[in-house]
C-alpha cells in the first residue's frame, strides 16, 4: 500500500474528490485565514505554506491524478512500487512562493486592504476572517470563487494566470499660488507632500514625506503645469502617480494681471478728469513712473507704460506694459454756485 505522506486535502478542508469550484473556495477561506499579515500565530507561516503546496498539487490536474493515485511520496518521487523517480520519472518538488500564489490568485498581494479599507490593511475586528468574502456575496461561480462578472473585471485570478498587471493612477493635481512679484523675477518653491511607499518585500506600505523643490521660471502664467512622474502613492498594484503642480496668481492688493500686462487702477477726482492730471504709478520692483494727461479722461481710458510688466513666458529678457487704467470719483454733492459755475461753462451736449 502507498503510503499518503501529506493529506492535501484534509490541509484544505475538503475530501478526496471535491471539485475544481471546491478546491478554490478552499483555497481561498484556509489562505484567508492563515496568511500571515492577518495570523499572528507562531505557525501561520508555515501552515500558509502548506496551504499553498496543497493547492498548487490539486489545481493542476495531472499533479493531482499522480498524488491522487500514488500519494505524496509518489508525487515527489518516493513512493511507487518499484521506484522509477514516478510515473514517467514525473517528479515534483515544491518550489513556489506562496505570497506569488495568493498574488496570482487574487490579482493583487493585499486583498484585505483593496477590499475593506481601514486600519491594519483594512480588516474589521468583527470580520469574519475564515470567509471575509462571504458577506459582500462573493462565493463560488467565478475564478478563485468569485463572481465570473467580479473575476473577469479583475484580469483574471485562477491559479495559472499571471498577476494583475499594475495601473497608473490618475495625476494628482495641486494648485500652486504665487505672487506677481514671484513671476517677475523667478523663485523655487519647496512643497512637502506625503505619499505611500512599498516596503522592500514588496507588499507592505510605509508612509512618508518628500519635499519638491518646484522651479518657477520668469513671466510664467497662470495655468502653467509642472509635472513631478510617479511621485504619487505606490502599492503591490499601482505604479505612482504623477504630481502635478498648477500655477495660480495670488490676489494682489495694487495690480491685477492681463497675460504679461500688469494692470494699475488709478483714481482721479472728477476735476482732474477734466482738466488733466499727473499719476505717480508704482511698479512690480518697488519704484514709481510719472503719467501725466492734459486730455480729458474718457470713461474706459487707459495709458501704457513699455517694458514693465511682466516677462513674456518665451523671451523672459523681455517685458509686457503697464497699463495704467483711470477710475474717477465723482464728488457726493456740490454747492449750488458749484452747480451755477459748472452749468455756465460745460456745454449740454
Amino acid at each position: 500500500m502507498v503510503k499518503m505522506g501529506k493529506d492535501y486535502y484534509d490541509i484544505l478542508g475538503i475530501k478526496k474528490g471535491a471539485s475544481e469550484d471546491d478546491i478554490k473556495k478552499a483555497y481561498r477561506k484556509q489562505a484567508l485565514r492563515f496568511h500571515p499579515d492577518k495570523n499572528k500565530s507562531s505557525g501561520a507561516e508555515e501552515k500558509f505554506k502548506e496551504i499553498a503546496e496543497a493547492y498548487d498539487v490539486l489545481s493542476d490536474p495531472k499533479k493531482k491524478d499522480i498524488y491522487d493515485r500514488y500519494g505524496e511520496e509518489g508525487l515527489k518521487g518516493g513512493g511507487i512500487p518499484g521506484g522509477g523517480g514516478g510515473p514517467g520519472n514525473f517528479s515534483y518538488s515544491f518550489q513556489g512562493d506562496p505570497h506569488v500564489i495568493f498574488a496570482e490568485f487574487f490579482g493583487g498581494r493585499n486583498p484585505f486592504e483593496q477590499f475593506f479599507g481601514g486600519r491594519n490593511g483594512g480588516m474589521d475586528e468583527d470580520m469574519d476572517t475564515d470567509d471575509p468574502f462571504a458577506r459582500f456575496g462573493m462565493g463560488g461561480g467565478g475564478i478563485g470563487g468569485f463572481p465570473r462578472s467580479f473575476s473577469s473585471s479583475m484580469g483574471g485570478m485562477g491559479p495559472h494566470t499571471s498577476v494583475v498587471k499594475k495601473h497608473q493612477d490618475p495625476p494628482v493635481v495641486h494648485d500652486l499660488q504665487v505672487t506677481l512679484e514671484e513671476v517677475l523675477s523667478g523663485c523655487t518653491k519647496r512643497m512637502k507632500i506625503s505619499r505611500k511607499r512599498l516596503n522592500p518585500d514588496g507588499r507592505s506600505v510605509r508612509v512618508e514625506d518628500k519635499i519638491l523643490e518646484v522651479q518657477i521660471k520668469k513671466g510664467w502664467k497662470e495655468g502653467t503645469k509642472i509635472t513631478f512622474p510617479k511621485e504619487g502613492d505606490e502599492t503591490p498594484t499601482v505604479i505612482p502617480a504623477d504630481v502635478v503642480f498648477v500655477l495660480k496668481d495670488k490676489p494682489h492688493p495694487v495690480f491685477k494681471r492681463d497675460g504679461s500686462d500688469i494692470v494699475y487702477t488709478a483714481k482721479i477726482s472728477l476735476r482732474d478728469a477734466l482738466c488733466g492730471c499727473t499719476v505717480n504709478a508704482p511698479t512690480l520692483d518697488g519704484r514709481t513712473v510719472t503719467v501725466s494727461t492734459t486730455d480729458i479722461v474718457q470713461p474706459g481710458m487707459k495709458r501704457r507704460i513699455s517694458g514693465e510688466g511682466l516677462p513674456y513666458p518665451k523671451r523672459p529678457d523681455r517685458r509686457g506694459d503697464l497699463l495704467v487704467e483711470y477710475e474717477v470719483r465723482f464728488p457726493e454733492r456740490l454747492s449750488q454756485s458749484a452747480r451755477d459755475t459748472i452749468a455756465q461753462v460745460l456745454p449740454r451736449s
